[in-house]
């Protein structure tokens, strides 16, 4: 079987890294450089049991999603992938009000029976909270989930990417186009070639609907644009600081290079407008500095760019395009891209070969609320 994979993000890199296993499979993961990919500019954190979604669908496949890591990273890592960034380090789900703090800590504790690899729930103090991230506001206090892990979003991309082609895969960079007779996919055209495939996965983000629109499918993802700061903190030991969740849109995690990542902004209506907004900044430095003011003499090294794929509602839009060939459309994760994004590219993998998936994913199908035209 010979399945092409359009676009290599998270999703995409996944779903091309798994079919790659299967010695009955060829891949070809394509790819054009565009600004603006979300893997590119998330944050990566991965801590599905204290989000604000109360989609219970949504928080199904983050929960299986955030279970699903370790695995991924073990099979890299025989693969001969080990820099893929991935680390347990917990996250503090800050407040300056015992009250939410309670709320936070019962709602989590009753998930524990159903997902034990959130690990350890610990009620945390001020003067504890701060030790576990000193630039914090020295009047929050927190709940500590100890499962909680980060990843470079970058770094597992890549290594995804090239456990791929050493397991055999193709990697084409280019324009992709779907070509249809009538209203049926029967190849991809990357510039001159033309690509026969028996499958095709579509994996392309926010730029999924105008690949689809040639063979008469519409779907509803627009992008979102997110701003995210990248600040460094010269001189502090950050590679164990906790993940920090306000109760809000807004976050912030350390990486191992006295790096420090606050976020984001959701601008909805953005198109894909790719600039840095004096308004953008304001927003995210202005909420940082609430939560961490110690972060004020930092360096603010970079600002990134990404356009979340966003559909209707909270979930993604995953599954096949019967009506039009063998079609899999995986995208709209809108902010959870890279928390879910390895796990949906591997179900995006299992329905294009016909693998079990091992639930039940009729709630994501990418056409619901949306049309096939023909």
């Amino acid at each position: 079987m010979r399945v092409a994979v359009i676009g290599a993000g998270i999703v995409g890199a996944s779903a091309a890294y798994h079919l790659s296993r299967r010695a009955d499979t060829e891949v070809i993961l394509i790819d054009k450089e565009q600004d603006g990919k979300a893997t590119l500019a998330g944050a990566g954190i991965i801590c599905p049991w204290v989000s604000h979604v109360g989609n219970p669908d949504w928080y199904r496949l983050a929960k299986e999603g955030a279970k699903f890591y370790p695995e991924l990273v073990r099979h890299l890592e025989e693969d001969g992938e080990s820099q893929t960034s991935y680390k347990q380090v917990g996250a503090l789900c800050v407040s300056d009000r015992p009250e939410e703090l309670d709320r936070i800590e019962e709602a989590v504790r009753a998930k524990q029976p159903d997902a034990p690899e959130l690990g350890e729930v610990l009620r945390l103090d001020a003067k504890e909270t701060r030790r576990r991230f000193p630039p914090l506001n020295e009047e929050l206090e927190s709940v500590y989930v100890s499962g909680a892990a980060r990843i470079d979003g970058r770094l597992l991309r890549k290594a995804m990417v090239r456990a791929a082609k050493k397991n055999g895969a193709r990697i084409i960079e280019g324009e992709a186009s779907l070509i249809s007779d009538g209203d049926k996919m029967t190849g991809v055209s990357v510039g001159d070639e033309v690509i026969n495939a028996d499958q095709v996965i579509v994996t392309a983000g926010a730029w999924v609907p105008e690949l689809l629109e040639p063979i008469g499918v519409q779907v509803n993802v627009q992008p979102q644009r997110g701003q995210i700061l990248h600040i460094d903190v010269q001189g502090e030991d950050t590679s164990d600081w906790p993940v920090v969740l306000p109760q809000s849109s807004h976050y912030m995690l350390a990486f191992d290079d006295s790096r420090v990542v606050a976020g984001a902004t959701r601008e909805t209506g953005s198109g894909f407008d790719y600039r840095q907004t004096v308004g953008g900044v304001h927003e995210v430095t202005g909420e940082a500095l609430r939560i961490a003011p110690g972060l004020s003499q930092g360096t603010l090294k970079e600002v990134r760019i990404g356009f979340r794929p966003m559909g209707e509602d909270s979930l993604p839009l995953l599954g096949k395009l019967d009506e039009v060939g063998q079609v899999t459309v995986a995208t709209g994760l809108g902010p959870s891209g890279l928390m879910m994004g390895p796990y949906v590219g591997y179900l995006a993998a299992c329905l294009a070969t016909g693998e079990e998936a091992g639930m039940d994913l009729s709630a994501y199908h990418p056409l619901r609320g949306a049309a096939v035209n023909g």
